[in-house]
């Protein structure tokens, strides 16, 4: 952020913890603003911090930016300094750049039998990196499949790229190593998909009755816990393998649990999955109340529990410079990852049972100059069997 540039919504240090549950009295004594009082479905009520009303701006104006992109609109993309000087993820876990890739050319691409689709859609997140399974992809000579696997032989594609120094897994998730054995993290986490696939995963994960189950049978493997288990099932349901509401289940990770403390003071004993599931809930009630619009997916398709789950992570991060006051679990007063304008097109391609279709797709500009003539692309909502 540039020098005496003053963030949006800023509020003036008052150098305050808040921590999830920290309670109204204590508040009053250290001068705290007791906020809202929001009474949930439940009967509890939840007490606001200012960092809420900055969720659902950061939300409106993350989602604003990202349309403005993909129909080709020059930048810049936001008037709001703190997004335009740092790394945030899109509003819909769905439009980022690694699920899109994921969904199109991974999950969609290729046999589409439940068992190669899963064998696929799990290798790719076990790494979690565009990059990693393009060099299988490359190495291999073919699209990775349960069929023709072979432990060494794709540890072997693994290993040289390890020794080359190349970076196989993504930053955004820590990844522990299965206890498989192995010296290196790579050839657990292919022990990982091995088990699964013997152990009939793809099929107990197709005869799931919820969300909640696909999850409980991925939680049932070794290293992966709640959060990576959640995000599994959630990419397994972009599949046509099973096929449950966003809506019906989530759980809550470190940085939407750091995002949850900040946004309130007190939650009156209500856990960070029944706090999201309120919030998803009345999303477009506090849009309206702040006089925000807010651009849905499609034109019709609401924020779901994983997107509202990402959006409490990503404020965490925005309350770093627009609310140090408020430090949350973690204690973090800065944003690492800063913002780098990439005028790449971005093509859209969404699981087609949502029934959001891409009308035209952005062309590839190589330059700021280019973007005026960058042909639009739309984004609209049909029904599925339409």
């Amino acid at each position: 952020m540039m020098a005496g540039t003053q963030p949006l919504f800023f509020v003036p240090p008052v150098r305050i913890q808040f921590r999830l549950g920290f309670g109204c009295a204590k508040l009053r004594e250290q001068g705290g603003n007791l906020g809202r009082i929001i009474r949930a479905t439940s009967g509890k009520t939840l007490t606001t911090t200012p960092v809420f009303d900055s969720y659902w701006r950061f939300a409106a104006a993350r989602q604003d930016l990202f349309m403005r992109r993909i129909r080709g609109e020059p930048p810049p993309w936001t008037t709001d300094p703190i997004i335009a000087a740092h790394r945030f993820t899109n509003a819909y876990r769905a439009a980022d750049r690694v699920s899109q890739y994921l969904i199109r050319n991974v999950i969609y691409e290729g046999d589409t039998s439940a068992e190669e689709v899963f064998f696929r859609t799990i290798l790719f997140k076990l790494f979690n990196r565009i990059d990693t399974w393009k060099l299988l992809v490359e190495q291999l000579g073919e699209t990775p499949s349960w069929r023709d696997f072979e432990f060494e032989r794709y540890a072997r594609v693994l290993d040289s790229a390890y020794a080359r120094g190349s970076r196989l897994y993504s930053a955004a998730y820590i990844m522990p190593s299965p206890p498989f054995g192995n010296a290196r993290k790579h050839r657990n986490h292919l022990h990982l998909l091995d088990r699964m696939m013997r152990d009939g995963a793809p099929l107990r994960v197709g005869r799931a009755s919820s969300l909640q189950g696909v999850y409980e049978i991925l939680r049932g493997y070794p290293s992966l816990g709640d959060f990576l288990a959640f995000q599994f099932a959630i990419d397994l349901n972009y599949s046509e393998i099973v096929d449950f509401s966003e809506m019906s289940f989530v759980v809550a990770g470190p940085g939407a649990r750091d995002g949850v403390a900040k946004c309130f003071s007190d939650t009156s004993g209500m856990t960070e999955a029944e706090v999201i599931t309120h919030i998803a809930a009345t999303a477009a009630e506090e849009f309206s109340r702040l006089g925000l619009q807010f651009q849905k997916l499609g034109g019709k398709r609401p924020l779901q529990l994983i997107d509202c789950q990402n959006l409490f992570c990503e404020v965490s991060k925005y309350a770093r410079v627009a609310h140090p006051e408020f430090y949350g679990a973690s204690g973090r007063t800065r944003i690492k990852q800063k913002f780098s304008a990439n005028y790449a097109a971005l093509p859209q391609f969404y699981p087609p049972k949502w029934g959001i279709v891409v009308a035209e797709e952005t062309k590839n500009p190589s330059s700021p100059e280019q973007l005026s003539d960058v042909s639009q692309l739309s984004l609209s909502f049909v029904h599925p069997a339409g």
